[in-house]
């Protein structure tokens, strides 16, 4: 699920830019240095899940992760999400620099939307924290492939094929992806419940003096 360079209109790419700059900058101010080894390795493991993907034209559909992203890093997931993209376009030229905005607004949007959603409805009980879990999941997906599939219509009558075929074609990517973040979320619930804690308030600097 990566927009290459060409396929987006020029004001679609730049304001993409503008958009996810600004909420790239709002994501990093809500991390504190806690956060850093977490998103360490969830960028790492969305970088690694990005690349086994198969090709559909402009796009291509593998697993994204945005909502379990979201689930374990909060507002932070966004400030990951745009790294691992980054990451991507620089050494495997996955996804156009000229639309690394847009790729993460897609992706990042719904891991930020998802984490709250998460956050807000995860219970006590690592039953309920397990199916809220599956659901940000598969969910976190179906958002980015609606997003996609609006960036791409953008391009013109040529990419309104394009943005259908993307759209059947997470319909699976949607399925598997709840089910690997509900165990994923059921195991860190049962293990280490304190990863599943976040919030999308900037941290409080301690004072000094």
């Amino acid at each position: 699920m990566h927009i290459s360079d060409g396929v987006l209109p020029i004001s679609v790419a730049v304001g993409g830019y503008v958009a996810g700059a600004g909420l790239a900058a709002w994501s990093a101010r809500r991390a504190s240095n806690e956060d850093l080894p977490k998103v360490a390795v969830v960028t790492s493991a969305f970088f690694v899940a990005s690349l086994i993907h198969v090709p559909l034209g402009p796009t291509s559909a593998h697993l994204l992760m945005p909502g379990l992203a979201g689930a374990l890093l909060g507002p932070v997931a966004f400030l990951s999400i745009g790294l691992g993209l980054l990451l991507q376009s620089l050494l495997f030229q996955f996804g156009g620099l000229t639309a690394l905005g847009a790729n993460a607004l897609m992706m990042g949007v719904p891991a930020v939307a998802c984490g709250w959603f998460f956050q807000k409805y995860k219970g006590r009980t690592q039953l309920r924290q397990t199916i809220i879990g599956g659901l940000a999941g598969a969910s976190g997906t179906a958002l980015a492939a609606v997003i996609l599939a609006i960036l791409l219509a953008t391009g013109g009558e040529d990419f309104f094929g394009v943005a259908k075929i993307a759209l059947l074609a997470h319909v699976p990517v949607i399925i598997i992806e709840g089910i690997v973040s509900a165990f994923t979320i059921g195991f860190l619930a049962r293990v280490k419940p304190s990863l599943l804690m976040h919030s999308f308030r900037r941290p409080q600097i301690p004072a000094h003096g």
